[in-house]
């Protein structure tokens, strides 16, 4: 993470979406008649900063938030946010709104009705969602809808084709998707709109190389047709390394981004699912991989990691092995979108990512996902260096992602975060009037602790993953 293209690139990313996140509870404290003293980009002392009007705007020296300092909040837990002892108090991105001991002030956070102050502490996540939205649809009205420019045929699956699809087992791995029903297929883009949009009943699938035809009795069911692209018919993938993670096994045996696969365990390796098949039939077995690179074949060992998931034909929890490689982007092409089909899809990405994230969450709770998947700072800087050398569309794209991964986990009702303030806010809406300042001064004070474990826990990711362990 240290040459300045990463560097530079965390910078922008980090500061933007604070900012835009701080900006949201900025703009809701105003629109309400809060006094605002400060708006910060960081946390802990000053770097530099100006005052216009009632309120002081700062850069602050710890780029891991940020806060919105109103009148009325606890100085106790400002002293944390601040880095020392402050006139007034506040409330920020990991920001405490904490009533001081005397009556409020007319601008005081706790002198506003419950659904104003409930505007105010939401502001920033729903900022943040409102950015992923604009940044998808102005990426997509502007470069087009990225579609992979592969549509051969990886793998067939017959066990996880819905009834009526059965004949899409006779396509040949390698095999070129020509048309769906009539209509031609140029990108993967095609094939899922050909499977997801044509009437039902029959529907042709031709291919070339080799040339053949199929019909299948397509179904109404629009969760069958997805069935169909997500488990029953994968498109082909290179058997090339992608990204790996550092300090996995792939890593650790010293597989490199770009070594295509040629033979792994004695098995030949045509495609990325020949090579996913024998890595899972591996778990915690040592096996041998022959690749190529640069032009010069060599031979690794390496040894899955053993890892529990769902087999997606039984439903039983299965262990299987894991590298920690991913295959390669692949080659994009652009379809042209309208203004209003570039919302449309602006709406879709945002809510679906949204629900990859919760879906990861729940996964972490139930232990579907491992918690070593949990990134701190330098996963964030060295993908978004990544991202950065892609291009601004690929860079734009990531810094969408994580304004909604910055949203949701602000909601977690975790004291100090966004969503703490909204359970005590809901709890002064039950009760009838709100917890008292050594309650929430308590709870905020627990919420700080779990919030540093839970950094701490990410940040030791990182350096193990570094380390190689």
């Amino acid at each position: 993470m240290g040459d300045p293209v990463t560097i530079l690139a965390t910078i922008v990313v980090l500061g933007v979406l604070i900012f835009v996140h701080e900006l949201g509870h900025f703009m809701a404290a105003k629109s309400v008649g809060i006094e605002v003293q400060r708006f910060s980009i960081g946390l802990g002392p000053t770097m530099f900063g100006f005052r216009r009007g009632e309120t002081e705007y700062v850069i602050s020296w710890v780029p891991l938030g940020g806060y919105v300092k109103m009148g009325g909040m606890d100085d106790e837990m400002m002293e944390r946010i601040e880095g020392g002892a402050r006139e007034g108090a506040e409330e920020g991105a990991g920001e405490g709104a904490l009533t001081q001991p005397r009556e409020p002030k007319p601008g005081d956070f706790d002198a506003k009705p419950i659904w104003a102050r409930t505007l105010v502490i939401s502001a920033g996540v729903i900022m943040n969602m409102l950015f992923a939205f604009v940044v998808y649809t102005g990426v997509n009205a502007r470069w087009g809808l990225p579609e992979l420019a592969e549509h051969r045929v990886g793998r067939v699956v017959p066990e996880l084709l819905p009834p009526g699809a059965e004949a899409l087992s006779e396509l040949p791995s390698g095999a070129r998707l020509v048309s769906i029903g009539g209509v031609q297929v140029n990108h993967a883009g095609d094939v899922r709109d050909g499977f997801l949009e044509a009437p039902a009943g029959p529907l042709a699938i031709v291919t070339d190389e080799p040339r053949m035809e199929v019909e299948i009795d397509l179904t109404s069911d629009p969760q069958e047709r997805v069935r169909i692209l997500q488990d029953g018919l994968l498109l082909w993938i290179d058997a090339e390394a992608g990204r790996l993670e550092p300090g996995d096994p792939a890593a650790r045996s010293g597989m490199e981004a770009g070594d295509r696969m040629l033979v792994a365990d004695g098995v030949p390796i045509t495609n990325w699912w020949d090579f996913v098949d024998v890595v899972e039939a591996h778990p915690d077995i040592p096996m041998e991989v022959t690749l190529e690179r640069e032009g010069r074949s060599l031979t690794l060992s390496v040894t899955p990691e053993a890892a529990q998931e769902e087999d997606p034909v039984t439903g039983e929890t299965v262990t299987v092995g894991k590298i920690g490689i991913y295959g390669p982007g692949g080659e994009f092409v652009y379809s042209d979108v309208s203004l209003t089909e570039a919302v449309q899809l602006g709406y879709v990405e945002t809510v679906g990512m949204t629900g990859l994230l919760l879906d990861f969450l729940g996964g972490l709770v139930t232990g579907r996902e491992s918690p070593r998947q949990v990134g701190s700072i330098l996963t964030i800087g060295s993908i978004a260096g990544q991202a950065a050398g892609l291009g601004i569309e690929t860079f734009l794209r990531f810094m969408a992602l994580l304004s909604v991964n910055l949203a949701v986990l602000n909601l977690l009702p975790i004291p100090i975060l966004d969503g703490g303030h909204l359970v005590f806010l809901g709890i002064e809406a039950v009760r009838g009037k709100a917890l008292s300042l050594q309650q929430r001064l308590k709870w905020s004070q627990f919420g700080f602790v779990i919030l540093m474990g839970i950094m701490i826990w990410a940040l030791s990711n990182d350096v193990l993953r570094l380390w190689g362990i």
